[in-house]
């Protein structure tokens, strides 16, 4: 059954020479997120106990690091010019790109999918093992995403940009379930008790809006998340 979605054209897509400094500083916010969430035994006692010491110094690396690569175009739509102006070019991806986007690859699934183990594992035990699983699951898991950003085997990080016209959509599509979902569990786990009737309730909010949310995205009714169709030059966000 073939796609039947929306899309767009590329020779419909206004073709931006230059990026404005708006636009370059806008996106320094999202890196700085996807960066700050790196360690994530320190992102998990953020949640469970507040901004601590090791959460505050981590932001200031986070901070200088990133803002160092904004200010010399070394972050994705932090750039002067978009690199991407054919989506079906053989381009050489840059390696900043293939970085960032590796560490947001981590960002988006080792959180999404520890959640997830969390919750099947009160459903079925009735017990929380959240502070367990980020201390010995969070490593080998972004490790093992890491390495598969490393090898290319991961939307957005390959050697070439050829397939940005579809990878794009993967990328925003995960960002799209996964950022709404992890907030409807917090707004959930904030208001429901510590029971297990509540632990499923969770579990279905949770699967459930990351569901929804990818429904929506194949279907390309959420932003950045349509397929881009061969034609001419463009600009890829």
């Amino acid at each position: 059954m073939g796609y039947s979605g929306k899309v767009e054209y590329a020779r419909e897509r206004k073709l931006r020479e230059r990026n404005t400094r708006l636009y370059r500083l806008a996106h320094w916010p999202l890196w700085i997120w996807v960066f700050f969430l790196v360690p994530g035994p320190l992102v998990f006692s953020l949640f469970a106990h507040g901004f601590g010491r090791g959460n505050f110094l981590w932001l200031l690396v986070v901070l200088a690091g990133t803002g160092t690569a904004a200010l010399f175009g070394q972050l994705p739509g932090a750039e002067p010019r978009p690199y991407i102006l054919r989506f079906d070019e053989d381009k050489p991806n840059p390696p900043y790109r293939r970085v960032c986007y590796t560490f947001a690859w981590s960002a988006v699934l080792t959180f999404a999918l520890l959640n997830l183990a969390g919750l099947v594992i009160a459903v079925a035990t009735g017990t929380w093992y959240m502070q367990q699983i980020y201390a010995f699951g969070y490593g080998p898991l972004c490790v093992l995403i890491l390495l598969l950003g490393a090898l290319g085997k991961l939307p957005r990080v390959g050697r070439s940009t050829r397939g940005e016209g579809h990878e794009r959509r993967y990328f925003y599509g995960s960002v799209w379930a996964v950022v709404v979902a992890q907030a409807l569990l917090m707004v959930v786990w904030k208001t429901l008790p510590v029971a297990r009737w509540a632990s499923v309730l969770k579990l279905v909010v949770y699967v459930g809006a990351q569901a929804c949310m990818g429904w929506l995205a194949y279907k390309g009714k959420l932003l950045r998340t349509r397929p881009i169709l061969p034609g001419e030059s463009m600009v890829a966000d």
